[in-house]
């Protein structure tokens, strides 16, 4: 049983979709969404997806922000990589969005790093 204070909160499973549901809406690529709960204390999930530029890559970040914000209220704990928009790090704390090009998704291999971490279904819009 959650305390009160945290009984209307999002699930972090919740908030992720919602993000999943703004990637997919700026046509971000090769979505994926990693389950690491049980096998890291990093986050719960995450989110990776790749923008085939740099200003896709920014829209990705800005729609994530935006429908989180929106529906939810919250915004990430930190965001870093804007500036040059090769890998866009947002974190929630309970999940992590990583927005990659795809040559630097290809470089830091996350998937593969991450190999035991269960899969979260997604594809289409939530």
């Amino acid at each position: 049983m959650k305390p009160k204070s945290m009984e209307n909160q999002p699930s972090s499973k919740e908030l992720v979709l919602v993000a999943v549901d703004a990637v997919i809406e700026k046509k971000g690529g090769d979505l994926a969404v990693l389950d690491l709960t049980g096998i890291s204390s990093i986050a719960d999930y995450f989110l990776i997806c790749s923008g085939s530029n740099s200003r896709q890559v920014r829209t990705i970040a800005e729609e994530v922000d935006n429908k989180v914000k929106e529906i939810f209220g919250l915004s990430p704990k930190s965001t870093e990589g804007l500036g040059d928009a090769m890998w866009v790090l947002m974190d929630y704390v309970d999940f992590v969005v990583h927005i990659f090009m795809p040559e630097t998704r290809d470089f830091y291999s996350l998937e593969r790093l991450w190999a035991d971490a269960g899969r979260l279904e997604v594809g289409a819009p939530v």
